[in-house]
């Protein structure tokens, strides 16, 4: 096996062009570099401090290895890895220059690299519209050779266990800022979590049984009764009897994800994750 051969694209793109599966890739990738933003931008303000040319580039490369992880997972080759890291990191290179020279402000330097940036990941997608509009899969399911990791490398197996856990990341992306800043939702706001649950199950048809009917009305009768009691006492009890609630259907999700019932399992692993965090740092924060 050629060097060649062990990084090529998965596959080859089809004759015509699917603009919905480009679009799919562009999304996907869109939200992989939010993804990586979140979680590693502050693990760099924590060791490199918050100056904003340090920022913005630490900003740019988060991005960039979210986006990355994800194309590897996703089947993308190097090529690819190495055009999208250069339209997420180049932008903010160039843009350096006149902020240094004081030609534009801290600001102008943020957004117009996220502009930029963009524009460059649109730019290198229509060039290669062909491959970008072709299907392509988690680098998990093929046997073959056509990766963008060689199939005998010990990187593999990491990517494919990162990206299935895909909805994990996007919790933590978007309870990252409850760390630092606790978020104690209202009492009425835990009426949500059976609420989704019940019309999510409504709508794929998995409620037509009278008994998942009845045990999912049972949990939205629990709480309304959480919620309920928690509007009638002071505000710490209240948060207390939040946090509870939220515990409680973290469990409950991990019980409907084991299972495969009602709600799709990448739901139930998102919003399992997104409601531990909820309940830990309000406990945490509570605690101290």
């Amino acid at each position: 096996m050629t060097e060649m051969t062990r990084i090529a694209p998965i596959a080859a793109a089809p004759a015509g062009v699917s603009w919905r599966h480009w679009l799919r890739h562009f999304f996907e990738m869109l939200v992989a570099m939010v993804v990586g933003m979140a979680l590693l931008d502050p693990l760099w303000q924590a060791i490199l401090g918050d100056r904003i040319e340090i920022t913005t580039l630490t900003m740019a490369v988060d991005m960039a290895i979210g986006m990355g992880v994800w194309m590897v997972y996703r089947g993308h080759g190097r090529r690819d890895l190495i055009e999208m890291s250069a339209a997420m990191i180049v932008p903010y290179l160039v843009l350096l220059v006149p902020f240094r020279l004081g030609w534009i402000s801290a600001g102008d330097l943020e957004m117009g690299g996220h502009t930029a940036m963009i524009v460059a990941m649109v730019a290198v997608m229509l060039f290669r519209r062909r491959h970008y509009s072709a299907h392509q899969h988690g680098s998990h399911q093929h046997g073959s050779h056509q990766h963008g990791v060689d199939q005998h490398g010990s990187a593999r197996p990491l990517i494919a266990a990162i990206g299935r856990r895909w909805p994990t990341w996007i919790a933590l992306a978007m309870t990252a800022d409850n760390w630092v800043d606790p978020l104690v939702p209202g009492p009425w706001v835990m009426l949500g979590l059976p609420v989704a649950f019940t019309l999510i199950g409504a709508i794929r048809g998995r409620l037509r049984d009278p008994r998942m009917l009845a045990i999912q009305l049972v949990g939205l009768g629990v709480y309304v009764g959480l919620a309920v009691v928690a509007a009638g006492t002071d505000p710490r009890t209240a948060g207390w009897i939040v946090a509870a609630g939220f515990a409680l259907h973290a469990l409950w999700d991990a019980v409907h994800h084991r299972y495969d019932a009602v709600v799709p399992r990448a739901y139930a692993e998102w919003c399992g994750v997104l409601d531990l965090v909820v309940a830990a740092t309000i406990v945490l924060s509570w605690s101290a």
